[in-house]
């Protein structure tokens, strides 16, 4: 008689998730709320200009929660190509990831945001990027081609015969990948793809370079105008870091809930 299934081995399901994903928002509320009051009360160049600081933050997190959402998506999608039997099929995502992954991502930000619409509106597509839709793209692009290689990782490590034992039950190659492969090797890759993430948000400082005010940005106009780089560089390198610290401690939480539920 098969054990009934205990907290620790129960999978991981969306009332967990939901959760994990306002205690994540609750955290970053507070976090921005005691940076705020912090800030304010330090000297000048700081405390005059704390409200500058906090909404380069605000945006700093945006750009990262965006843009790596959109750059999961992209991941599996050519995570998915990449393993596939037809080379019609991976040639696009091996094409897409060695671009990406053979250049700058400034390089990549500035072309989005300078070359990208005169190019789309060559074709006859007249769209209009801002500077924060810019970045988004080129980040989530990145990112992606990144999240891509760790997925095409995770579904290689799923042995073949789970594989082989879906298809002889009559599932077919698009049903085998969604209810058994793809589950399986999401749960596989969770760290790496964690680690993207937090490599994502310091890596949008980027975004700078097209003149979107997130946190770098805002230090930036705050030390060019008080010509006191060491307090300010200071207080965006101590910002940064409580946001790291923030996500990298939730996306532990979610890393181990994973580990757990796949025991």
């Amino acid at each position: 008689m098969t054990a009934p299934a205990t907290p620790r081995n129960q999978p991981l399901g969306p009332g967990a998730i939901l959760l994990w994903l306002v205690g994540a928002a609750a955290a970053f509320l507070l976090l921005f709320y005691l940076i705020t009051v912090i800030l304010r009360q330090m000297p000048d160049p700081i405390g005059p200009r704390a409200d500058l600081f906090v909404e380069g933050a605000q945006i700093t997190l945006q750009l990262t929660v965006v843009s790596g959402l959109i750059g999961l998506i992209i991941g599996v999608v050519a995570g998915i190509q990449k393993t596939s039997a037809s080379w019609l099929v991976r040639a696009p995502a091996n094409l897409f990831v060695w671009l990406i992954r053979g250049t700058p991502l400034l390089i990549q930000i500035l072309f989005v945001y300078n070359a990208l619409p005169p190019i789309l509106k060559s074709i006859g597509l007249d769209v209009q990027l801002n500077e924060f839709w810019s970045a988004v793209i080129a980040l989530a692009l990145n990112v992606g081609a990144y999240n891509a290689e760790v997925i095409r990782a995770g579904i290689l490590a799923i042995p073949r015969g789970q594989t082989e034992a879906a298809r002889s039950l009559g599932l077919s190659g698009a049903q085998t990948m969604q209810t058994v492969v793809l589950p399986q090797a999401l749960r596989l890759v969770v760290p790496p793809l964690v680690n993207n993430l937090v490599a994502l948000l310091k890596d949008s400082s980027l975004a700078s370079s097209i003149a979107l005010l997130e946190l770098t940005l805002a230090g930036q106009r705050v030390s060019s105008e008080s010509f006191l780089p060491v307090p300010v560089l200071t207080t965006v390198g101590a910002v940064y870091l409580s946001l790291t610290t923030v996500m990298t401690f939730f996306t532990d939480q979610l890393e181990r809930r994973v580990k757990i539920a796949t025991r």
